[in-house]
């Protein structure tokens, strides 16, 4: 009888094991369900790995409130989360502090450590926020780089034709918020109001030529700026907060193993702009799998052998 109590014993520690990871030793990895989301994933899921880390994959954990959620709840250890979402996390949309990338990224890892103990580790300096996008011809035949240069296109009688959502093209903080700060005014008749907020769809339009779109609503990193051929203009005045993504992890696994903060940061300080819209493309556009442009990136750059 105590060899049998002995034997069951056994195997419940055993199982137990298995679904901790190794003695609760695995990090569980989630995401949001989308394209950046899981490339992102990929990337910490195979590089912890590749260090020796027992992983266990979470990707397409659910959309920012269950992954959040997720995270508080110790039902995951680590995902990939934008700076700016910190305003909303904390009550914080009026604070200008969010325009700025490192006060930003500063604010939201102090808040998150004190009341979550939670702890964001370096950003990617890639904003995936707003942004006004035209084609890469236009941009170097006019000399059109930043929302600067868009400003002094337009008031000189430049030809523009902007297709945005109706809250991009009426929302205060949007594109009347780029106008204010940059002194220019588009007319209803250079503006294609579209009902949904599918930047695919205005993206296209501009690369086309769609109805005489050349500009186009956009977020920073969309994977179809690249695709298409599109520039994203810079915010040299920081109107829109910054989106950067970042790896936050909780505090007491990364107490364990505090190399993983080494081991992460040079990897998404590795990931500007045009690089995240080159690999955001080759998975929505191409087809490829993230776990296989992840592995790609990760070999090509020296942070997997």
């Amino acid at each position: 009888m105590k060899r049998v109590l002995l034997l069951a014993c056994t195997v419940i520690m055993m199982l137990a094991l298995i679904v901790t990871g190794c003695g609760g030793k695995g990090i569980v990895v989630g995401s949001k369900i989308d394209t950046e989301g899981a490339l992102l994933s990929q990337m910490i899921i195979l590089i912890l790995q590749d260090n020796g880390f027992d992983v266990v994959d979470k990707s397409g954990t659910g959309p920012t409130q269950v992954v959040r959620k997720a995270i508080q709840s110790s039902e995951i250890d680590i995902y990939p989360e934008y700076t700016g979402n910190g305003a909303f996390f904390f009550d914080e949309t009026e604070s200008d502090v969010w325009n700025d990338a490192q006060k930003g990224w500063q604010r939201v890892k102090e808040l998150d450590l004190a009341e979550n103990n939670i702890v964001w580790l370096r950003s990617a300096p890639a904003n995936n926020t707003w942004a006004i996008a035209i084609p890469g011809e236009l941009a170097e035949k006019e000399g059109i780089r930043s929302l600067e240069d868009f400003a002094d296109y337009v008031n000189r009688g430049g030809y523009v034709k902007l297709a945005g959502s109706e809250e991009f093209v009426t929302s205060s903080v949007a594109l009347p918020a780029f106008q204010e700060a940059y002194g220019f005014t588009l007319k209803e008749d250079q503006l294609l109001t579209l009902s949904g907020g599918n930047t695919a769809q205005t993206e296209k339009a501009a690369a086309e030529g769609t109805d005489g779109v050349n500009a186009a609503m956009a977020y920073g990193t969309d994977g179809s700026l690249a695709a298409l051929g599109l520039v994203v203009l810079s915010d040299p005045k920081n109107v829109q907060p910054v989106y950067e993504p970042a790896p936050i992890i909780r505090g007491e696994v990364l107490e364990k193993s505090p190399e993983i903060e080494s081991i992460l940061n040079p990897v998404f300080q590795s990931l500007d702009l045009e690089t995240l819209q080159a690999l955001n493309a080759k998975i929505a556009f191409e087809g490829q799998k993230a776990a296989d442009v992840a592995r790609e990136y990760l070999v090509a750059n020296g942070f997997l052998k």
